[in-house]
């Protein structure tokens, strides 16, 4: 049994896959996936798990160069923006964009990890990275 890090099968083998330039998408429980996009359906109840637990956990295993925010985040849930700057702490450039083309983006996702998050424009689109 693995011990450390993302426990969940799929969502482990999707990281150990990626390559650079892959978009994982993290949204919360509303986001629509569209059809023909793999979506790991992490949500068990509201709230849990949260967009910031999932993207804390996924940051730990994820090598990241870019993301991608709905602009309406900091309107409407401007605490959780708050706290995604300070989990992403400058290492990689985010980029507000509209929620609608946030979700035509979702499109070209290799994934898209729904948690039970119920705060609204909870979503960030994250962009493989390389370690060399």
């Amino acid at each position: 049994m693995k011990k450390i890090g993302i426990l969940h099968n799929e969502l482990a083998q999707e990281i150990a896959k990626s390559g650079h330039v892959d978009k994982f998408v993290i949204g919360d429980a509303g986001l629509p996936v569209p059809e023909g996009v793999k979506c790991i359906d992490l949500a068990l109840v509201e709230g849990q798990p949260s967009f910031l637990v999932t993207l804390k956990a996924i940051l730990r295993e994820l090598k990241v160069e870019s993301a991608i925010i709905d602009t309406e985040m900091e309107e409407v849930s401007p605490h959780i923006k708050t706290e995604l700057q300070s989990v992403i702490n400058n290492e990689f450039p985010i980029e507000d964009i509209p929620h609608a083309q946030l979700q035509e983006l979702v499109k070209e996702a290799k994934v898209v990890i729904r948690t039970g998050e119920f705060t609204p424009y909870c979503n960030i689109i994250l962009i493989a990275g390389v370690l060399f």
